[in-house]
Protein backbone atom coordinates (compact mmCIF):
# COMPACT_ATOMS: atom_id res chain seq x y z
CA UNK A 1 0.00 0.00 0.00
CA UNK A 2 1.10 3.55 -0.27
CA UNK A 3 -0.13 6.98 0.56
CA UNK A 4 -0.04 10.90 -0.52
CA UNK A 5 3.55 12.36 0.44
CA UNK A 6 3.36 15.95 1.63
CA UNK A 7 7.17 17.10 1.12
CA UNK A 8 8.78 19.68 3.63
CA UNK A 9 11.69 21.22 2.99
CA UNK A 10 13.90 23.43 5.44
CA UNK A 11 16.12 25.89 4.39
CA UNK A 12 18.88 26.82 6.11
CA UNK A 13 21.85 29.39 5.40
CA UNK A 14 21.68 31.07 2.04
CA UNK A 15 18.96 28.53 0.64
CA UNK A 16 15.35 30.54 0.97
CA UNK A 17 13.04 30.38 -1.74
CA UNK A 18 15.37 28.65 -3.97
CA UNK A 19 13.39 25.67 -6.00
CA UNK A 20 10.28 26.82 -9.05
CA UNK A 21 7.53 25.69 -6.72
CA UNK A 22 3.89 26.55 -8.63
CA UNK A 23 0.88 27.34 -7.32
CA UNK A 24 2.96 29.72 -4.33
CA UNK A 25 1.36 30.63 -1.16
CA UNK A 26 3.39 32.02 2.39
CA UNK A 27 0.96 31.22 5.08
CA UNK A 28 1.41 31.75 8.95
CA UNK A 29 0.62 28.05 10.63
CA UNK A 30 0.32 29.15 14.95
CA UNK A 31 0.93 26.39 17.22
CA UNK A 32 1.56 25.66 21.06
CA UNK A 33 5.13 26.50 20.97
CA UNK A 34 5.40 29.93 19.69
CA UNK A 35 6.12 31.28 16.15
CA UNK A 36 7.77 29.21 13.37
CA UNK A 37 11.15 31.07 12.29
CA UNK A 38 8.80 32.54 9.49
CA UNK A 39 5.46 32.07 7.06
CA UNK A 40 5.54 28.60 5.63
CA UNK A 41 5.72 28.36 1.81
CA UNK A 42 3.23 25.93 0.44
CA UNK A 43 3.39 24.82 -3.12
CA UNK A 44 3.67 21.98 -5.87
CA UNK A 45 6.85 20.61 -7.42
CA UNK A 46 6.30 18.26 -10.14
CA UNK A 47 3.18 17.28 -9.18
CA UNK A 48 4.60 16.62 -5.43
CA UNK A 49 2.24 18.70 -2.42
CA UNK A 50 5.55 20.81 -0.95
CA UNK A 51 5.97 22.88 2.51
CA UNK A 52 9.31 24.73 2.30
CA UNK A 53 10.39 26.71 5.76
CA UNK A 54 13.41 28.90 5.76
CA UNK A 55 15.05 28.40 9.13
CA UNK A 56 16.46 31.63 9.76
CA UNK A 57 13.52 33.80 8.69
CA UNK A 58 13.60 35.16 4.68
CA UNK A 59 15.77 38.21 6.08
CA UNK A 60 18.32 35.66 8.30
CA UNK A 61 17.41 37.28 11.47
CA UNK A 62 17.15 34.17 13.58
CA UNK A 63 20.85 32.61 14.76
CA UNK A 64 20.85 29.12 15.59
CA UNK A 65 20.28 29.25 18.61
CA UNK A 66 17.54 31.84 18.81
CA UNK A 67 15.48 29.18 16.53
CA UNK A 68 11.91 27.54 17.85
CA UNK A 69 12.66 24.23 16.69
CA UNK A 70 9.47 22.80 18.45
CA UNK A 71 7.57 25.70 16.60
CA UNK A 72 9.04 24.87 13.20
CA UNK A 73 8.55 21.24 13.29
CA UNK A 74 4.92 21.41 14.78
CA UNK A 75 4.27 23.86 12.51
CA UNK A 76 5.19 21.72 9.58
CA UNK A 77 3.46 18.61 11.32
CA UNK A 78 0.22 20.58 11.01
CA UNK A 79 0.60 21.16 7.71
CA UNK A 80 0.76 17.73 7.15
CA UNK A 81 4.23 17.16 6.50
CA UNK A 82 5.24 13.35 5.73
CA UNK A 83 8.75 13.44 4.75
CA UNK A 84 11.22 16.38 5.47
CA UNK A 85 14.38 17.10 3.64
CA UNK A 86 16.76 19.59 5.89
CA UNK A 87 19.21 21.85 4.07
CA UNK A 88 22.19 23.19 6.08
CA UNK A 89 25.44 24.57 5.86
CA UNK A 90 28.44 22.85 7.17
CA UNK A 91 32.11 22.93 7.64
CA UNK A 92 34.39 19.77 6.72
CA UNK A 93 36.73 17.52 9.01
CA UNK A 94 37.72 15.10 5.76
CA UNK A 95 39.96 15.77 2.87
CA UNK A 96 38.25 13.57 0.96
CA UNK A 97 34.72 16.26 1.45
CA UNK A 98 35.51 19.78 -0.14
CA UNK A 99 33.62 22.78 -0.03
CA UNK A 100 31.61 23.44 -2.67
CA UNK A 101 30.68 19.44 -2.09
CA UNK A 102 26.95 18.01 -1.01
CA UNK A 103 26.93 15.11 2.02
CA UNK A 104 23.81 12.92 3.31
CA UNK A 105 24.24 12.83 6.66
CA UNK A 106 23.23 9.76 8.42
CA UNK A 107 24.64 9.80 11.90
CA UNK A 108 24.22 13.02 14.55
CA UNK A 109 26.51 14.11 17.72
CA UNK A 110 24.28 16.92 20.04
CA UNK A 111 26.64 19.36 21.75
CA UNK A 112 24.09 22.24 22.13
CA UNK A 113 23.20 23.27 25.58
CA UNK A 114 20.52 26.44 25.20
CA UNK A 115 17.53 24.82 23.15
CA UNK A 116 14.74 22.94 24.23
CA UNK A 117 15.25 19.39 22.53
CA UNK A 118 12.14 17.54 22.74
CA UNK A 119 7.77 17.77 22.60
CA UNK A 120 7.68 15.98 26.17
CA UNK A 121 7.94 16.42 29.58
CA UNK A 122 5.55 18.45 31.31
CA UNK A 123 3.71 15.55 32.53
CA UNK A 124 3.95 13.32 29.90
CA UNK A 125 7.00 11.73 29.48
CA UNK A 126 8.12 9.77 26.37
CA UNK A 127 11.82 8.56 25.15
CA UNK A 128 12.06 8.02 21.30
CA UNK A 129 14.97 5.75 19.77
CA UNK A 130 17.69 7.95 18.36
CA UNK A 131 19.63 4.97 17.35
CA UNK A 132 19.53 5.49 13.48
CA UNK A 133 18.04 9.67 13.63
CA UNK A 134 17.74 9.59 9.86
CA UNK A 135 15.70 8.17 7.22
CA UNK A 136 17.02 5.44 5.20
CA UNK A 137 14.70 5.32 2.73
CA UNK A 138 14.61 9.13 1.93
CA UNK A 139 18.68 8.93 1.93
CA UNK A 140 18.04 6.31 -1.05
CA UNK A 141 15.81 8.44 -2.75
CA UNK A 142 17.97 11.29 -2.35
CA UNK A 143 21.11 9.61 -3.54
CA UNK A 144 19.56 7.88 -6.66
CA UNK A 145 17.68 12.04 -7.39
CA UNK A 146 21.64 13.24 -7.40
CA UNK A 147 22.74 10.23 -9.80
CA UNK A 148 20.22 11.11 -11.58
CA UNK A 149 20.89 14.74 -12.53
CA UNK A 150 24.63 14.30 -12.25
CA UNK A 151 25.28 16.14 -9.46
CA UNK A 152 28.15 14.26 -7.12
CA UNK A 153 26.96 13.42 -3.29
CA UNK A 154 28.56 12.12 -0.38
CA UNK A 155 26.57 9.50 1.01
CA UNK A 156 26.98 8.80 4.65
CA UNK A 157 28.48 10.75 7.15
CA UNK A 158 28.40 12.07 11.09
CA UNK A 159 27.52 15.93 11.53
CA UNK A 160 28.34 17.28 15.08
CA UNK A 161 25.88 20.08 15.89
CA UNK A 162 27.66 22.77 18.05
CA UNK A 163 25.62 25.51 20.10
CA UNK A 164 27.08 28.81 17.76
CA UNK A 165 26.73 31.16 17.07
CA UNK A 166 30.74 31.66 16.96
CA UNK A 167 32.27 29.21 14.87
CA UNK A 168 35.13 26.60 16.39
CA UNK A 169 38.16 26.72 18.15
CA UNK A 170 41.18 25.49 16.46
CA UNK A 171 41.60 23.09 19.90
CA UNK A 172 37.64 22.27 19.28
CA UNK A 173 38.16 21.51 15.49
CA UNK A 174 40.64 19.30 16.09
CA UNK A 175 38.55 17.32 18.87
CA UNK A 176 36.09 16.79 16.87
CA UNK A 177 38.24 15.80 14.07
CA UNK A 178 39.89 12.73 16.47
CA UNK A 179 36.45 12.19 17.42
CA UNK A 180 35.74 10.59 13.46
CA UNK A 181 33.13 13.66 12.87
CA UNK A 182 32.85 14.12 9.36
CA UNK A 183 31.23 17.54 9.30
CA UNK A 184 30.04 20.13 11.73
CA UNK A 185 27.33 22.73 11.97
CA UNK A 186 24.54 24.49 14.28
CA UNK A 187 21.22 23.59 13.40
CA UNK A 188 20.12 20.30 12.71
CA UNK A 189 19.68 19.86 16.52
CA UNK A 190 17.38 19.21 17.98
CA UNK A 191 15.61 19.81 14.98
CA UNK A 192 16.21 16.09 13.81
CA UNK A 193 15.14 14.86 17.41
CA UNK A 194 11.98 16.65 16.97
CA UNK A 195 11.23 15.09 13.84
CA UNK A 196 11.71 11.51 15.29
CA UNK A 197 9.09 12.75 18.39
CA UNK A 198 7.14 14.11 15.61
CA UNK A 199 7.22 11.12 13.70
CA UNK A 200 8.48 12.51 10.11
CA UNK A 201 10.62 10.48 8.33
CA UNK A 202 13.69 12.97 8.29
CA UNK A 203 17.01 13.42 6.02
CA UNK A 204 19.66 16.06 5.54
CA UNK A 205 21.86 17.15 2.31
CA UNK A 206 24.55 19.28 4.02
CA UNK A 207 26.09 21.75 1.97
CA UNK A 208 30.14 21.87 2.42
CA UNK A 209 31.23 25.20 2.86
CA UNK A 210 34.85 25.22 4.52
CA UNK A 211 37.00 22.56 6.58
CA UNK A 212 36.18 24.63 9.52
CA UNK A 213 39.80 25.86 10.82
CA UNK A 214 41.90 22.80 11.10
CA UNK A 215 43.33 22.69 7.80
CA UNK A 216 46.32 24.15 7.38
CA UNK A 217 46.24 25.23 3.68
CA UNK A 218 43.29 27.06 4.06
CA UNK A 219 42.05 30.19 6.69
CA UNK A 220 39.91 30.62 9.15
CA UNK A 221 36.43 30.25 8.49
CA UNK A 222 34.85 33.80 6.71
CA UNK A 223 31.07 34.73 6.25
CA UNK A 224 31.74 36.28 2.68
CA UNK A 225 32.96 32.87 1.53
CA UNK A 226 30.73 30.99 2.83
CA UNK A 227 27.84 32.78 1.21
CA UNK A 228 29.66 32.64 -1.75
CA UNK A 229 29.66 28.60 -2.01
CA UNK A 230 26.20 28.30 -0.63
CA UNK A 231 24.71 30.71 -3.50
CA UNK A 232 26.88 28.12 -5.90
CA UNK A 233 25.78 24.93 -4.02
CA UNK A 234 21.97 26.18 -3.99
CA UNK A 235 21.80 25.27 -7.57
CA UNK A 236 22.87 21.56 -7.04
CA UNK A 237 20.74 21.06 -3.94
CA UNK A 238 17.77 22.69 -6.20
CA UNK A 239 18.49 19.89 -8.92
CA UNK A 240 18.53 16.75 -6.17
CA UNK A 241 15.53 18.01 -4.72
CA UNK A 242 13.38 18.95 -8.01
CA UNK A 243 14.37 15.36 -8.90
CA UNK A 244 13.38 13.55 -5.83
CA UNK A 245 10.11 15.46 -5.80
CA UNK A 246 8.37 12.95 -8.08
CA UNK A 247 9.63 9.88 -6.96
CA UNK A 248 8.56 10.65 -3.39
CA UNK A 249 5.51 11.23 -4.59
CA UNK A 250 3.96 8.28 -2.93
CA UNK A 251 5.43 6.34 0.19
CA UNK A 252 4.37 3.32 1.57
CA UNK A 253 1.92 3.62 4.58
CA UNK A 254 4.07 2.37 7.37
CA UNK A 255 7.57 3.52 6.58
CA UNK A 256 10.25 0.27 6.95
CA UNK A 257 12.12 2.42 8.76
CA UNK A 258 9.98 2.83 11.39
CA UNK A 259 10.21 6.51 11.45
CA UNK A 260 6.71 7.44 11.29
CA UNK A 261 6.26 4.98 14.46
CA UNK A 262 8.63 6.49 16.78
CA UNK A 263 5.79 6.82 19.49
CA UNK A 264 4.83 3.35 19.22
CA UNK A 265 6.47 2.02 22.16
CA UNK A 266 8.18 5.56 23.64
CA UNK A 267 5.13 6.73 26.01
CA UNK A 268 5.80 6.47 29.52
CA UNK A 269 3.04 8.13 31.64
CA UNK A 270 -0.51 6.29 30.67
CA UNK A 271 -2.17 8.70 28.18
CA UNK A 272 -5.79 9.35 30.78
CA UNK A 273 -3.05 10.04 33.77
CA UNK A 274 -0.91 12.85 31.36
CA UNK A 275 -1.40 16.47 31.96
CA UNK A 276 -4.08 17.74 30.05
CA UNK A 277 -3.10 20.67 28.55
CA UNK A 278 0.72 19.32 27.94
CA UNK A 279 -1.65 15.88 25.60
CA UNK A 280 -3.70 19.38 23.80
CA UNK A 281 -0.47 20.96 23.15
CA UNK A 282 0.57 17.64 21.14
CA UNK A 283 -2.51 17.47 19.46
CA UNK A 284 -0.38 17.69 16.16
CA UNK A 285 2.64 16.27 16.77
CA UNK A 286 1.40 12.84 18.40
CA UNK A 287 -1.79 12.81 17.44
CA UNK A 288 -1.66 9.11 16.16
CA UNK A 289 -0.69 7.64 19.59
CA UNK A 290 -3.17 10.38 21.57
CA UNK A 291 -6.08 9.31 19.49
CA UNK A 292 -5.74 5.66 20.45
CA UNK A 293 -5.37 6.75 24.44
Amino acid sequence: MASQTVLGIIGGSGIYDFIALSNKQWRQVATPFGAASDELLFGDLDGQAVVFLPRHGRNHNLAPHEINYRANIDALKRSGVTDLISLSAVGSFRETISPGELVIVDQFVDRTYLRVGSFFGNGLVAHVSMAKPTCTRLGDVLQLAALNCSVPINRGGTYVVVEGPQFSTLAESNLYRLWGMSVIGMTNMPEAKLAREAEICYATVAMVTDYDCWHPDYGDVRVSEVLNILSESASKVSKVVTEAAPILNTRPDVCSYGCDRALDSALVTRIEAADSQTVADLDAVARRVLRQG
